[in-house]
């Protein structure tokens, strides 16, 4: 494997994603987003060679990190500082039981992590499932997903991305990655979004799965109008009634009127 892809001993996988962390004054803006405080039940998904894990680790007690690849967590297991300061999950983090976890530890999670840029969608919808037990994240995305994460209606970037996150939490991007702090250096900019679970959703869902369908028709095709978008869903008459302008694009709606589309389609569907 050509040289630069090896930090501190360790080959990157291009299977798993890996882009290594090693700008001290990015972390330092990370860890400070963060913030860890001693006693609070922390989680870090995919430490890798620990660059967030040891700052973090000097600032608590204990650690608890969801690491796959072998390699890594066997280093983690034998590391002369940290070791002590860590419980280990050998694990994909899409099958981890975090309900499970917090359970355990007695209070919601605090989980953060550099995730691979491969997984990063299908992980957030994993941690969504369990949100009653997350108190926060912090996760360093592609700059283009914490854009979608945090889109506003009426722009490009505003999608099923947009929607699924902010039906279900608060969307704040904090800190700028760029490429130049990993190693190797992706070909994209990074950044670290917060993501704060709403106690209660503000637009409450009968049926997510029913919302992220509706997310998944208006998105498909996304020059069509709304009365294109979601003629096999609605009538025409039930959308004027929710007050929704037929000739706009699905990107122009917002997320309160895509959970009442959502609502009419499930009180639809247990009329029929």
């Amino acid at each position: 494997m050509a040289h630069g892809k090896k930090h501190l001993g360790h080959t990157a996988r291009k299977r798993f994603g890996q882009n290594f962390l090693h700008d001290d004054y990015v972390i330092e803006q990370i860890v400070a987003a963060i913030n860890p405080q001693p006693g609070e039940p922390l989680v870090e998904i995919g430490p890798g060679l620990g660059a967030l894990t040891e700052p973090v680790v000097d600032e608590i007690d204990h650690l608890h990190v969801v690491e796959l690849d072998r390699d890594l967590a066997e280093r983690l297991r034998h590391h002369p500082f940290m070791a002590s300061k860590l419980t280990i999950h050998e694990i994909d983090a899409m099958k981890f039981d975090f309900a499970a976890l917090a359970a355990e530890l007695g209070g919601p999670l605090r989980i953060f992590g550099n995730l691979p840029y491969n997984i990063s969608t299908p992980l957030m919808f994993h941690l969504f499932n369990q949100f009653p037990h997350v108190k926060d994240m912090h996760f360093m995305l592609q700059k283009e997903v914490v854009e979608r994460m945090a889109a506003g209606p009426g722009t490009k970037q505003f999608g099923r991305l947009t929607v699924m996150t902010q039906y279900y939490c608060q969307v704040m991007p904090v800190v700028h990655v760029p490429p130049g702090a990993f190693q190797p250096p992706p070909k994209v900019e990074s950044a670290v979004v917060r993501l704060i679970p709403h106690l209660t959703p503000p637009h409450p869902v009968k049926s997510v799965k029913t919302l992220n369908r509706v997310c998944l028709e208006a998105f498909n095709q996304r020059r069509k109008t709304i009365r294109n978008c979601f003629k096999q869903l609605l009538p025409l008459e039930t959308l004027a009634q929710l007050g929704i302008d037929n000739n706009l694009r699905p990107q122009e709606l917002t997320v309160a009127q895509f959970v009442a589309i959502a609502n009419a389609v499930t009180k639809q569907e247990e009329t029929a």
